[in-house]
């Protein structure tokens, strides 16, 4: 069992603006070097495990695998690259 119940505004900032849902924009911080270095070493990890099931998909004659392993390849180095390039 919890506490009192409180209303909802009870613990909200008087001065804040009414919250309307709506999602807090804004410029993000850029991630630190470290952190996006880190995360490209990942994708080319996940990279790499894509391809080898592509190519033995692709030596198998599993074609439609092949072609599905091949696309997530692309796509995690689109996204590792994305995140490395970002700043």
């Amino acid at each position: 069992m919890s506490g009192p119940s409180l209303p909802d505004d009870a613990l909200r900032d008087p001065d804040a603006g009414p919250d309307d849902g709506a999602p807090v924009t804004g410029p993000r911080a850029p991630r630190p070097i470290v952190e996006r270095i880190g995360l490209a070493i990942i994708a080319v990890v996940v990279i790499a495990v894509f391809g080898a099931l592509a190519a033995a998909s692709f030596v198998s004659g599993e074609l439609f695998l092949a072609l599905m392993a091949g696309l997530g390849a692309l796509m995690t180095a689109w996204a590792g690259g994305r995140t490395l390039l970002r700043g």
